[in-house]
């Protein structure tokens, strides 16, 4: 049968490429065809090799109303999905999770993997208590699924990466007894199945973790008993052998804390330090661009092509608004940085779809 009557199935499928995200529901409810179509990880790939594909920033960003009746403004602590498509600039959020009253998780993480994003774990926004939740959105769809619970002890603030074709990394945290932890796990997306991986060389609560090179690297942390002082070291965990690497000493400068890192599709491995946007070459971090002054914290960076990066952050705060939010794209070759259009309200997590 035929895609679209009466045309070549290669023009209707350059039609349904040059279609936005946001049209993806609709096209996949129209017929079976269209839906087997779209839902093919070689339709995602041929948007992107054909430049049709869209970059979205997704964070989870704290809603900023008045609920108080009285005209005063004042950030609430319910945190939701913000959707910021950096070809336009246009902000969009998605649906509220079934049964999640108070909104997301605080603390969780989000990473995308092909058209899905995944939140996991986080503290329940009215006990605190850590939890072992996985949601999945789908952009095909937009819908919500709930996903396999995280095996193990119940953790938080542990660090999380995608290989963004389908599978998700979860390692290091710490329990409910704020024990920090060695133990890591993996995620099937597809398969909606977790597996438990070797432990790693040490612990590491908030950590940090990237996906690169066919491997997951977990970067800095700090065991139970050093509490704040962060270690220097970093282990990956390599696809292709299913095994832990050597412990790599002094990988990190410093024990303040780790840093906010992120990977190009090259290889290349970027971290925002201090104000500083460094870059490890030659087995040393070397500094290649300085984050504007009014980015205050950075809460996520992501390399969308060699040489770009997009940096979010929290900015300084306004007065009954809890936190502004600020964003910049750097192209480090000129080291030009042009400003997002961005929200007010805190940013705890992000991560970068391309669909």
């Amino acid at each position: 049968m035929e895609l679209i009557p009466n045309l070549p199935d290669d023009v209707a499928r350059e039609c349904l490429l040059r279609a936005s995200y946001k049209q993806f529901p609709v096209i996949a409810s129209v017929c079976r065809g269209w839906n087997r179509e779209v839902s093919l990880s070689d339709f995602l790939h041929q948007r992107k090799a054909s430049r049709h594909s869209q970059e979205l920033l997704i964070l989870s960003q704290a809603r900023v109303e008045d609920s108080s009746g009285s005209g005063k403004i004042f950030a609430t602590p319910e945190y939701r999905v913000s959707v910021l498509e950096s070809g336009s600039g246009l902000w969009t959020e998605l649906p509220r999770i079934p049964g999640q009253a108070k909104g997301l998780p605080l603390f969780c993480r989000l990473v995308s993997v092909g058209s899905d994003l995944i939140v996991l774990g986080g503290l329940d926004p009215v006990t605190w208590q850590a939890s072992d939740s996985v949601f999945v959105f789908s952009f095909l769809t937009s819908k919500w699924r709930v996903g396999a619970t995280m095996p193990g002890a119940r953790r938080s603030f542990f660090g999380c990466a995608s290989d963004s074709d389908r599978t998700v990394l979860v390692a290091g945290g710490h329990d409910e007894e704020k024990c920090a932890l060695t133990s890591a796990i993996v995620y099937d997306v597809a398969e909606d199945k977790w597996t438990f991986l070797p432990d790693m060389a040490r612990e590491r609560d908030e950590c940090k973790a990237i996906f690169h090179a066919g491997r997951f690297q977990v970067i800095g942390g700090y065991a139970t008993e050093e509490q704040g002082q962060f270690s220097k070291t970093t282990e990956s965990f390599y696809v292709s052998t299913w095994q832990w690497g050597p412990l790599t000493d002094d990988f990190l400068d410093d024990t303040v804390s780790s840093p906010i890192c992120a990977a190009g599709e090259n290889g290349d491995l970027y971290a925002c330090w201090r104000g500083d946007v460094m870059m490890f070459l030659a087995d040393t971090w070397q500094k290649v661009g300085q984050i504007p002054a009014d980015v205050y914290n950075v809460t996520y960076v992501v390399a969308v092509r060699p040489g770009k990066l997009i940096v979010i952050g929290n900015g300084k705060a306004l007065a009954g608004y809890g936190e502004a939010t600020v964003g910049y794209s750097c192209d480090l070759s000129s080291a030009r940085w042009v400003k997002l259009e961005t929200h007010v309200g805190h940013v705890q997590a992000g991560c970068f779809l391309e669909v």
